[in-house]
């Protein structure tokens, strides 16, 4: 090991501490802590005692049967936990914690959302670091010491992207392939707009990559279709009081709803889809979804084109899922913690920076712009600095604040898609030398001596 990478190895070790750190220390004085995994935990308890789980009224019975209540709990608050807005096929991985008691049950999944997103960054940061071991180190650590929100609220985000990124990791490095089938058809069962498109690039990939992709969706099938099944035998019309549950949080005024009156889309925990952007200027759901999607859908269209026209390979791949988890959490509702799925983006950057040149330079601006813009306390910290600007929140005034709070995380977002999919599309030729050199490129780092002037290691 170079020292370059024991450097790198050691920063993403400090990262891990503070956010272990961070987010524990948070959690024990938030009022919200594990709040999410409860909008998991007791629908699936509601399920195993064959309740309606998407029917307010029966998840409230259960929980204040069992505890679920809290004192500090506001009406929004039990609003949260009691209309259920999961997919039937999140119960395939939910309902096992469902069968423990709480203690226990909440503890095991924060051992697994804490364990699965730093293991998923020190795999990103492995293979960052054949290109930049300290650049990748200093992205990775910035990132997981920003993602305490994700420790705080149990959110099923922590575990939906960190299983997404192993498995990418092994599908790319042709390792552990059956773990990462189970991971990522783990990961669409619990959040599919989260891991949706990475798998959607492994389809259109073609070669192995397309068998994997296949392979997934027939596991998730699998997994996912005794869900269903159950869900449909205790609740036979799931899909309207689904619907209707989904409604009521979108809502003018409501919970996700992306406009300037929403309750709970420009704080903590913001929601960082193209809607909260465009709703600022028409806050009409007719006039920001359309026009969220007639945005999107060219940009998304293009890298669907270059993935099927262009053969792929381990550079151009990392530059395709790169483009694809910055411009998936766009067109859909996303929060702050799903965007923890940038981690896929280290990679191509570290190879970007070890080419020099403007575009490594453009790489590491843009990285660093959305690292800092979705980090969970870089985020606190400036909504701290907005709040004692004391700007009224009416006229012009009231719309630079929209503007400082809702802009940023959505349109560096983009910036990034859009980038990455340059990028991407300038590498797509059919050049076999141009591959050659992307391939050597991405690897020559961990064959370098650390004092040999950048010499290739030729020893046995």
């Amino acid at each position: 090991m170079t020292r370059a990478r024991l450097d790198g190895l050691c920063l993403v070790v400090l990262g891990s501490v503070a956010f272990l750190l961070l987010g524990t220390g948070m959690a024990n004085k938030s009022p919200a802590a594990m709040q999410d995994f409860r909008v998991v935990y007791y629908p699936a308890r509601c399920l195993i005692q064959h309740c309606d789980p998407y029917k307010e009224s029966e998840v409230q019975r259960i929980s204040r049967a069992e505890g679920g209540y809290r004192p500090t709990d506001t009406a929004i608050v039990r609003q949260i936990v009691t209309r259920y807005i999961y997919l039937p096929t999140a119960f395939s991985f939910t309902a096992p914690f469902a069968m423990l008691p709480w203690g226990p049950a909440h503890v095991i999944w924060l051992m697994i959302t804490v364990g699965s997103l730093i293991f998923a960054s020190f795999l990103i940061w492995n293979l960052g670091a054949n290109s930049a071991p300290m650049f990748s180190g200093l992205l990775i650590a910035f990132l997981l010491a920003n993602s305490e929100l994700i420790l705080i609220s149990g959110n099923a985000a922590g575990i939906a992207v960190s299983f997404c990124v192993v498995a990418v990791c092994c599908f790319l490095q042709e390792r552990f392939v059956l773990a990462g089938i189970l991971l990522l058809a783990i990961s669409l069962a619990l959040k599919p707009h989260d891991s949706g498109l990475v798998w959607l690039y492994f389809l259109l990939a073609g070669g192995v990559y397309r068998k994997r992709a296949l392979q997934t969706l027939l596991v998730s099938i699998a997994l996912g279709l005794p869900g269903v099944l159950w869900v449909w035998h205790v609740s036979p019309h799931w899909m309207q009081e689904l619907h209707a549950n989904i409604l009521a949080f979108s809502a003018h005024g409501g919970l996700t709803d992306p406009g300037p009156a929403s309750a709970g889309a420009h704080g903590l925990g913001m929601m960082v889809n193209l809607q909260a952007v465009i709703s600022a200027f028409w806050d009409d759901p007719r006039i920001y979804n359309p026009a969220t999607y007639l945005l999107c859908a060219p940009i998304l269209l293009a890298w669907v084109f270059v993935t099927l026209r262009f053969r792929s390979s381990p550079a151009r791949a990392w530059l395709a899922l790169a483009a694809i988890a910055a411009l998936s959490m766009l067109p859909v509702y996303h929060r702050q913690y799903d965007a923890k799925l940038l981690l896929l983006t280290v990679p191509a950057c570290a190879m970007l920076w070890a080419q020099g040149g403007i575009i490594g330079w453009l790489a590491l601006l843009v990285n660093t712009a959305a690292f800092v813009l979705i980090g969970d306390l870089t985020w606190a910290i400036r909504l701290d600095l907005i709040s004692k600007l004391q700007l009224p929140t009416t006229g012009f005034s009231g719309q630079i604040l929209t503007a400082l709070q809702v802009f940023p995380a959505p349109l560096i977002l983009l910036v990034m898609g859009i980038f990455y999919l340059w990028v991407y599309m300038r590498r797509s030729v059919p050049d076999a030398a141009d591959d050659t050199a992307w391939t050597i490129s991405a690897q020559s780092a961990s064959r370098l001596k650390p004092d040999s002037n950048h010499l290739p290691d030729v020893s046995p």
